[in-house]
């Protein structure tokens, strides 16, 4: 089944994975402050706003840190609310809000995930006929297709590494690249996994 992209995120860690079937020629790299999505080398040139963007952030936040994570240039804003103070809860809705779904052929599902320090961790999407943000207890994904709701979900990990690998070996068609986390308690630690990329 094919559900594109999607995150999972539970108290402890989560992941965010990248499936394609139109553009399957990126990778996540490791930059300052962020884990981003971008073209391979060998990719075809698209003027496509949606291929490049920073998956996933650990920002200091007034109580400590909070990683986001998500599909699209609405992980910037996100973190930079949580920066300034926002409760998660805010920063999600606000950003989901003011960017709204992706305006592409399918009216693409933005979606997003935080933890902070303590543990509390928030799944939100925003598609063309809702915006939801939710607490939530247990690890729970949401996708872009099909699982565009959020629903619990099997990820049990110790690791980023065994997060990133995880997502990228779900049951999902079309896997591209992943991006793992996990919550320790000398912060947040992160992973990738290209696949073959």
């Amino acid at each position: 089944m094919y559900i594109g992209r999607f995150v999972v995120v539970g108290p402890n860690g989560g992941a965010y994975r990248v499936s394609s079937r139109s553009f399957p020629n990126r990778r996540i790299t490791a930059r300052d402050e962020a884990l981003t999505v971008g073209p391979t080398p060998d990719a075809p040139e698209t003027d496509n706003p949606y291929v490049a963007y920073n998956c996933l952030r650990v920002v200091d936040t007034p109580t400590g840190e909070t990683v986001t994570f998500g599909n699209g240039s609405h992980v910037d804003p996100i973190a930079e609310k949580l920066e300034l103070g926002y409760p998660a809860r805010d920063a999600l809705a606000t950003a989901l809000l003011a960017l709204d779904f992706e305006k592409d052929d399918y009216d693409t599902p933005r979606i997003a995930a935080t933890i902070d320090a303590d543990g509390e961790a928030m799944i939100a999407t925003v598609r063309r006929d809702a915006l939801l943000v939710e607490t939530v207890e247990e690890p729970t994904l949401v996708a872009t297709y099909e699982t565009n709701s959020p629903e619990p979900v099997d990820f049990d990990v110790a690791s980023a590494q065994e997060a990133a690998t995880e997502a990228i070996e779900a049951e999902f068609e079309h896997a591209v690249c992943a991006a793992g986390v996990v919550r320790t308690d000398d912060g947040f630690e992160t992973a990738i996994d290209n696949g073959e990329n």
